[in-house]
């Protein structure tokens, strides 16, 4: 068994390299396996053993990153027989025996003990929660008892399970559904022509959704070779959708799986491949659904006032422009398209959905609360997959209506010569209108340097001093040039970005409230540590026990892990008596979601700190989203000062 744990910590580790794509110390990698970096070496010398040297990792001296044979090396892990494969492995064969397996005869198979097998199969019922599916047991008899429906979502899991990064991966199915199964062999061509025979009824498909849409239709061509059609009972029509669209939707899919599968999918499949073809595309005019919002047969009023009243909510409680009709409508589609996806359990991977988090952890953020109401207001659960489509809708909207102090303001610096400034003015509006606004254009030789306020000055002649603001360009403005008032705007709204960041965090951390040490509170998981946190909040009169309850609730909505280092767990009401954070240092890492933390930062809200809310979320997070800048902080924060001191420097830069 400790051979297996290796093995699959050798794949975590490529995992971890091929999802970073950057250099990575030994440091950084044992913080997210929670090993010693001697282990992490060992695990890298151990899969370089399984290719060509140096072809799985690449060491160096800034440490390790993916060799040009790690995805490879990652895909033959599948042979190898690690636990979880294993594991696959007999759900399979319990899914394609109807009449159940024999336990001694599957452990020979598998080539472990019977002890080895009863301890899987064990793991196969922590794996059926929430499937409707049980595993009976009778002497030396296992057999999975449920619906056919209830069997193809955990194929679906299984599959899932299997990809790396959430995207869809050819080979990942072909390993769930076995080598030789009917569905995985023509999927690209099968695809290629459905979203072609989609768009030919005015229909655009949305990739993400259609690659999930077509891992069912493998599915279930397998399942119908094998004789386990989908039963009739259950099957319905998608809500909203006219039955002559339905029709013809089910009428492609069967001509299709016949021509390149050679399955024959009964009517039932069918129905239900179909819809959930319809909860899964997009409109001609960009609007989730087969007819313009402004149709009223096209929504359901429930629905849609559900989304309306959540949305002017969002918008309220964390001052975003997104309470307009077109988005309004936009989501409303997509939340009656969750709900039907919601009764099949059919949920739609996103795999874009580590970055959304990251990147942009506010835009998350208005998401799950989002989600949260919308789950107590229509009863539906979901998944950070399905919160994560909800950002997508919420971010398209706010970079439609992006504030416009978003613009730098410059003046150019050009000595008149005929209309010379005038065209280099226009060169600079055409190529940074987006990022620069131009309010003044100084044509002396010898301008008033120190008159001139603007956030930047392009000036084509030399300046009597250097600035971080001031930008020499070329009279003829130049890609470089481009590139050069790029680079100094980017720097100018970052570090007034973290200027303002120090300024709030300094504001409001509380000194007293600073652990450093984690381990026995994380004993008891994320909730421990919350509670650990709250209880120093709460004793200097911040937040009351209620105030920890609801972060514990907005907790299990969606991990705050929103870097690989740093959670940062909160309530959704801001509800404190002030603002402040309380911060939990842990070195080693600790678990947290999905992944490990060393960082936890409990903060509390206050109703009068609303505005602060983005600053602080989204820019402490930055901080922490650079390895190097975590490791800093980290390994010198002993004590409050010191981590104050070393996160103000990594701010400064």
């Amino acid at each position: 068994m400790t051979g297996l744990v290796t093995r699959a910590r050798q794949d975590r580790v490529l995992a971890l390299l091929l999802r970073d794509g950057d250099w990575l110390t030994a440091s950084a990698l044992a913080d997210a396996l929670g090993v010693t970096p001697r282990s992490i070496r060992s695990y890298v010398t151990a899969a370089n053993a399984r290719a060509a040297p140096g072809t799985a990792v690449e060491s160096g001296p800034q440490g390790y990153r993916a060799g040009s044979e790690a995805a490879a090396v990652l895909r033959a892990g599948g042979d190898a027989g690690t636990p979880r494969d294993r594991l696959h492995t007999l759900v399979r064969a319990l899914l394609d025996a109807p009449d159940g397996i024999d336990v001694f005869e599957t452990a020979d198979a598998l080539h472990v003990s019977p002890a080895t097998l009863e301890g899987d199969l064990s793991r196969v019922r922590g794996l059926l929660g929430g499937t409707e599916l049980t595993l009976e047991r009778s002497a030396a008899h296992a057999r999975l008892r449920g619906t056919e429906g209830a069997q193809r979502r955990l194929l679906s899991k299984l599959a899932h399970d299997e990809m790396d990064a959430g995207s869809f991966d050819l080979a990942a199915l072909r390993r769930t559904l076995g080598e030789g199964s009917v569905g995985a062999q023509a999927f690209g061509p099968f695809k290629t022509e459905l979203v072609a025979r989609v768009g030919e009824l005015g229909w655009f498909v949305n990739e993400i959704g259609i690659a999930d849409v077509v891992m069912h239709i493998a599915i279930a061509a397998d399942r119908t070779a094998r004789d386990r059609p989908l039963d009739a009972v259950g099957a319905e029509q998608a809500n909203g959708r006219d039955r002559p669209t339905q029709t013809q939707v089910a009428a492609i899919i069967a001509d299709l799986s016949e021509r390149h599968l050679g399955v024959r999918l009964g009517s039932a499949d069918l129905q239900h491949l179909a819809t959930l073809v319809l909860t899964r595309v997009v409109a001609p005019d960009g609007i989730e659904g087969a007819a313009s919002v402004s149709t009223p047969s096209t929504l359901d009023p429930e629905v849609q006032a559900a989304v309306r009243d959540v949305v002017v909510a969002a918008a309220e409680e964390f001052l975003v422009d997104i309470a307009h009709d077109d988005f309004v409508a936009r989501l409303a589609l997509h939340v009656q398209n969750l709900l039907h996806r919601a009764r099949e359990q059919a949920w739609s991977r996103n795999p874009l959905t580590r970055s959304l988090k990251s990147t942009y952890p506010m835009i998350f953020e208005v998401a799950v609360f989002i989600a949260s109401r919308l789950q107590q207001r229509l009863g539906i659960p979901l998944p950070d997959d399905e919160i994560a489509y909800i950002a997508m809708h919420v971010g398209g909207r706010l970079e439609r209506s992006r504030r416009a102090d978003q613009l730098l303001t410059a003046t150019i610096v050009c000595p008149g010569y005929y209309d010379l400034h005038e065209l280099l003015r226009s060169s600079v509006d055409r190529s940074l209108g987006q990022a620069v606004e131009v309010v003044g254009v100084e044509t002396r030789v010898d301008p008033d340097w120190a008159s001139i306020d603007t956030d930047l000055v392009l000036t084509t002649i030399d300046p009597p001093l250097t600035s971080e603001r001031i930008v020499r360009i070329q009279p003829f403005l130049t890609d470089a040039d481009v590139e050069r008032v790029q680079s100094a705007a980017g720097r100018i709204r970052r570090s007034r970005r973290l200027a303002r960041l120090r300024a709030e965090l300094e504001r409001y951390f509380e000194p007293s409230a600073f652990l450093r040490g984690l381990d026995v509170a994380a004993t008891e998981g994320e909730e421990g540590v919350i509670r650990t946190l709250g209880a120093l909040l709460r004793e200097r009169g911040v937040i009351d026990a209620q105030y920890v309850e609801r972060t514990i609730e907005r907790e299990r909505l969606s991990s705050t892990a929103f870097t690989d280092a740093l959670a940062v767990p909160h309530a959704l009401e801001m509800t404190a008596s002030r603002t402040a954070i309380a911060i939990g240092i842990a070195d080693p890492s600790i678990a947290w979601g999905d992944g490990r933390v060393q960082v936890v930062a409990l903060v509390a809200f206050s109703e009068t700190d609303r505005e602060a809310f983005q600053t602080v979320f989204e820019q402490f997070v930055e901080v922490f989203s650079e390895r190097d800048s975590v490791q800093r902080i980290v390994r010198r924060g002993t004590d409050f000062n010191a981590f104050l001191d070393e996160l103000v420097a990594v701010i400064d830069g």
